[in-house]
């Protein structure tokens, strides 16, 4: 009987779990396709929420001044990948597809490698289930998401305008010009896959070390069967000031710089 009730509530949990995650995919999409202010106050009532977790975190998992410290941190650490986030979705959208597709990405090759081939785990005492076999499926993952994400635009412009032609450039709006990946380009695709893969696990870690300090499971129960938002953003947060730096460097005119 006790067997038939740990089967029964876990079928109970995959149904929550999956409920909840088409209601956040229902949600995201929305305000994504809406984009505009719906776009800008949903990317800043999420952070808000996320926010209010890590410093719930911070609370409880600290004292003093390093409780403020951290806190501090919170609030300056989410605020500028919120302004990422805002400033690509209004001058570039296909910045903000790159962000978000990356992060599935490697939490999805990462889950896969991990769970099929095992092995050594990169940090236990922290995240007991990330090995170096997920943060190379993550690698592989986030590659393939930045090839798509350059691709995918040119392939639809090529059947829409097959005689237009195009050129060796950057990420553009519009048909053209696009990258072409060279062969030799592919092995800088794999180092960007490693970074970002190393920088989304990196929030990840991050996040766990602080519920361990404080003590929980999730950052908080906002979301029935998914635990918190800092939970499903905390890799979101950190590839989003990644790019932010690239983009401050590269493209600076996208956060209102000359």
């Amino acid at each position: 009987m006790e067997g038939a009730d740990r089967k029964a509530k876990g079928a109970s949990d995959l149904g929550v779990r999956a409920a909840s995650a088409v209601v956040m995919l229902a949600v995201a999409g929305a305000a994504i396709w809406l984009g505009g202010w719906v776009l800008t106050a949903f990317i800043v009532a999420v952070g808000a929420a996320g926010f209010w977790e890590f410093s719930r975190l911070a609370s409880a998992g600290f004292t003093g001044g390093a409780r403020l410290a951290w806190t501090v941190f919170g609030a300056v650490y989410l605020a500028l990948a919120v302004f990422v986030l805002v400033s690509v979705s209004v001058q570039s959208i296909s910045w903000l597809a790159l962000i978000i597709s990356a992060v599935i990405a490697v939490d999805v090759f990462a889950y896969f490698f991990g769970r099929s081939i095992g092995g050594p785990k990169i940090a236990p005492r922290i995240s007991p289930s990330k090995t170096w076999a997920g943060l190379a499926g993550g690698t592989v993952g986030a590659a393939l998401a930045v090839v798509l994400n350059s691709q995918v635009p040119r392939w639809i412009c090529e059947w829409r305008e097959p005689a237009s032609g195009y050129v060796h450039g950057g990420f553009a709006t519009g048909c053209g010009p696009y990258w072409q990946p060279q062969a030799g380009d592919y092995a800088a695709l794999i180092g960007v896959g490693l970074l970002i893969a190393v920088v989304a696990q990196s929030g990840d870690f991050l996040e766990s070390w602080l519920k361990r300090r404080a003590g929980v499971k999730d950052s908080s129960k906002l979301i029935p069967g998914h635990g918190g938002v800092l939970d499903r953003i905390d890799g979101l947060v950190a590839v989003s000031l990644l790019v932010g730096i690239y983009l401050l460097v590269t493209a600076p005119q996208i956060f209102g710089f000359s």
